[in-house]
C-alpha cells in the first residue's frame, strides 16, 4: 500500500462512517467533514484568562490559561514559551495551557510583556 493510499484509507476509517449504510457505486469515496482551524488573532486582540485550579489534581495547584483563539500549533508554542519562562512542566489540552504550580502573577506579567490582553480570573 502506498503512502497516499494509506492516507485515503485512514480518512475512510470505519468509525467515521458509522452512519453510512451502503453504496452500490464502486468508485464511491466517503469523505468526512474536515474542521478548519481558526486563524490566529494578533496578541493585542487576544483576551486571555489566567486561573488557579486544584480540582481533580490530588490537591496540587496548577495555573490554567484559557481563551486563546488560534491554531493548535500557535497554542503549543505559547504554552512552551510560558513553561520555559516559569521553569516548570505542563501541557496543552483541549484549548487551554496547563502550567504546574502557582505561577499566576508571573504568567500574567509574561503575557502582558508579549502584548497579549490578559486578566486574572477565578479564586
Amino acid at each position: 500500500m502506498k503512502f497516499n493510499d494509506m492516507k485515503q484509507h485512514d480518512a475512510n476509517d470505519w468509525k467515521s462512517r458509522l452512519g453510512m449504510v451502503y453504496s452500490t457505486d464502486p468508485d464511491f469515496r466517503y469523505t468526512t467533514d474536515e474542521v478548519e482551524e481558526p486563524e490566529t488573532l494578533p496578541p493585542d486582540k487576544q483576551t486571555l484568562r489566567v486561573w488557579l485550579d486544584r480540582k481533580q489534581r490530588a490537591g496540587r495547584v496548577v495555573t490554567l490559561v484559557r481563551g486563546f483563539r488560534g491554531t493548535a500549533a500557535n497554542l503549543e508554542a505559547l504554552g512552551r514559551m510560558l513553561k520555559q519562562r516559569c521553569g516548570v512542566g505542563g501541557s496543552v489540552k483541549e484549548g487551554e495551557i496547563i502550567v504546574q504550580g502557582d505561577h499566576r502573577d508571573r504568567i500574567v506579567e509574561i503575557l502582558l510583556r508579549a502584548g497579549y490582553g490578559c486578566k486574572k480570573a477565578g479564586g
